[in-house]
């Protein structure tokens, strides 16, 4: 197993305009984590903030946001994190969730799932 990116493209809160980047795929992050430069240039607000337990056992503490993202053609609305400029652009389990996408790590891909109703 290992890890890879996928494309996905930010957009503006109003759905309009998109910019698509490569992120990391990480069912370890909760959230998906976009330079916050990147979030504020497409007119991304943070609505709050947030600890987070990095790797390393440190916590931080994050702004947080809501956007649109479009995975391979489907659009939602998510949780998105204010990451450094130049750190990780992380696509994280709750955006994969909210896309009905689980991971494929053999052959490296996005793959759709049933969600679960109990």
């Amino acid at each position: 197993m290992g890890t890879f990116s996928v494309t996905i493209e930010a957009g503006d809160p109003q759905g309009q305009r998109f910019r698509a980047v490569e992120a990391l795929v990480d069912t370890g992050a909760s959230y998906t984590m976009l330079p916050a430069s990147l979030l504020r240039d497409l007119g991304v607000a943070p609505h709050g903030q947030r600890p987070f337990l990095l790797a390393t056992g440190d916590t931080v503490v994050r702004d947080i946001g809501r956007t649109w993202v479009r995975i391979e053609g489907s659009t939602e609305m998510t949780i998105v994190v204010f990451g450094e400029d130049g750190g990780p652009l992380l696509l994280g389990a709750v955006t994969l969730e909210e896309f009905g996408l689980g991971v494929d790590p053999v052959a490296r891909k996005l793959v759709p799932v049933p969600g679960l109703l109990t």
